[in-house]
C-alpha cells in the first residue's frame, strides 16, 4: 500500500510538469510536434489528477504510520509544483490584457513618435497599437469602425496580426494558453480549441482547421502612421503594466540579447528579420538587411506581381500589388514612382486618386516564417 503513495506523488508531479512543458518555451519542448499530446493532457487534466490523487489517498495512511516526514515532504513537494505550473508558469497568469484600454488622439498622445505600431483602419476610423506594449499583452481587444478586433503580437516570433474575433459568426473570447513552435497560442472560451497567432488557425480541438478572419494591418513608426492617418487614435500605456513594457526599446530595435527575443544581425539566421508575404498557397521571405539597402523590391509570387517598400524611417514598410508584371516601381522621398505616375505610401496616385491594392506583409523572425511556411521562397 505504501507503494501507491509513492506512485501517486511521483505520477502527479510528472503530470503537472509535462502539462506545462509542452506549451511553454522549455528546453526542446517547442521543437516537438506534441500539440495533440499537450491538448490531451490539458483536456483531461482533472481525470489525471483524480487518478493520481486516489492513489495518494489509498497509500497515505500506511505511509504516514511508517514515516510521517515522507508524507509531509511528498505532499508539500507535489503541492508546490502543482501551484507553480498552474499559476506561476501559466501563460495567462504571466501576461495580462490591459485592464483599462486608453486611446488618445495625436494632441493628447504620450507615445514617442519613433515607436513602431500596428495600425489599422476600418470604416474611416483608424487606430495604432505600439508593439512595445503588445509584446507584453500579446492580445488587446477593441472595437474599430463598429467592428470587434483582436490585436495580437508574438514577441518570440516578432510578428503581429489583427483578427476579427468571430467564430462561425459568433463573437468569441480568447485567453493566452501557451505557445506552439515558439508561436503564441490562444484558447477560445466556448470549445477550448487552441489557435495559432501566426495565422489565426485552430490547430487542435473541436474547431481544428477553422481560421479567424484576418484584417488589413500595417506596421509603421507612429510618426509615419500619423502622417498617413492624422485623425488616428493611439493606444496609451496601462500604468499597472508600465514596468512590463519594452520601455528601453531593446526588443523593438533588435538590441535585446535575450535567448527567446534577441535578434541576429546577419541575414538568414534563425532570429534574422524578414518580411513575409503570402499569395494563395505560395509565399516569399524578403531579407530585412537587403530591403534596407534596396529600399524597394519588385517581385512576383507565382504569376502575381507585388512590390515592397521601406520608408525613410527604416521602420515602416508597405506592400502593394503591381498593376502587371511589366510595371516596375522606383522609390524616392517616400513616393512610389512608375512611368509618369506618383503614389503616396497609402497607395493613392497623387493626381488621379487611383489606388494600388494593399497586401498584408509581416515582419517576422526567419525561424518563425520558415516554420509556418516551409516551402517559402527567399529573396
Amino acid at each position: 500500500m505504501k507503494k501507491l503513495f509513492y506512485i501517486g506523488i511521483i505520477g502527479l508531479i510528472l503530470f503537472e510538469i509535462l502539462n506545462v512543458y509542452f506549451i511553454m518555451p522549455m528546453p526542446g519542448s517547442q521543437r516537438m510536434r506534441s500539440i495533440d499530446i499537450a491538448y490531451f493532457f490539458t483536456t483531461y487534466r482533472w481525470i489525471f489528477r483524480g487518478f493520481f490523487g486516489l492513489w495518494i489517498l489509498v497509500g497515505i495512511y500506511p505511509m504516514f504510520q511508517s514515516n510521517r516526514w515522507i508524507v509531509i515532504i511528498g505532499c508539500l513537494l507535489a503541492g508546490t509544483i502543482t501551484y507553480a505550473t498552474n499559476y506561476v508558469m501559466a501563460a495567462d497568469t504571466m501576461f495580462y490584457q490591459p485592464e483599462k484600454l486608453s486611446l488618445k488622439d495625436a494632441k493628447e498622445n504620450k507615445v514617442k513618435m519613433d515607436k513602431v505600431v500596428l495600425g489599422i483602419t476600418i470604416n474611416g476610423e483608424s487606430k495604432a497599437y505600439p508593439i512595445s506594449m503588445l509584446v507584453y499583452h500579446h492580445q488587446v481587444r477593441d472595437v474599430l469602425g463598429g467592428k470587434p478586433i483582436m490585436v495580437t503580437y508574438c514577441s518570440v516570433c516578432r510578428t503581429g496580426r489583427i483578427f476579427e474575433p468571430t467564430v462561425k459568426g459568433k463573437l468569441e473570447n480568447f485567453r493566452l494558453v501557451g505557445m506552439d513552435h515558439f508561436n503564441a497560442m490562444f484558447e477560445d472560451e466556448t470549445t477550448k480549441s487552441w489557435w495559432r497567432q501566426a495565422n489565426g488557425e485552430a490547430i487542435t480541438g473541436k474547431l481544428k482547421g477553422t481560421k479567424l478572419p484576418e484584417l488589413e494591418t500595417q506596421q509603421t513608426s507612429l510618426a509615419t502612421w500619423l502622417k498617413l492617418y492624422p485623425d488616428s487614435k493611439i493606444m496609451q500605456a496601462d500604468l499597472k503594466f508600465k514596468e512590463n513594457y519594452d520601455s528601453t526599446a531593446k526588443y523593438e530595435s533588435g538590441k535585446s540579447k535575450k535567448e527567446l527575443t534577441g535578434t541576429d544581425s546577419l541575414s538568414w539566421k534563425p532570429k534574422s528579420w524578414v518580411v513575409g508575404i503570402e499569395s494563395g498557397k505560395e509565399s516569399i521571405a524578403i531579407d530585412w538587411n537587403r530591403l534596407k539597402k534596396e529600399r524597394i523590391v519588385n517581385f512576383q509570387i507565382g504569376k502575381n506581381p507585388f512590390m515592397l517598400v521601406l520608408a525613410s524611417d527604416n521602420k515602416s514598410f508597405f506592400t502593394f500589388e503591381r498593376p502587371n508584371v511589366q510595371t516596375k516601381f522606383s522609390y524616392r522621398n517616400d513616393t512610389l514612382l512608375t512611368e509618369n505616375l506618383k503614389f503616396d505610401l497609402k497607395g493613392i496616385e497623387i493626381s488621379s486618386k487611383s489606388k494600388l491594392k494593399k497586401i498584408n506583409a509581416y515582419q517576422e523572425f526567419w525561424h518563425s516564417w520558415q516554420t509556418f511556411h516551409p516551402q517559402t521562397r527567399r529573396y
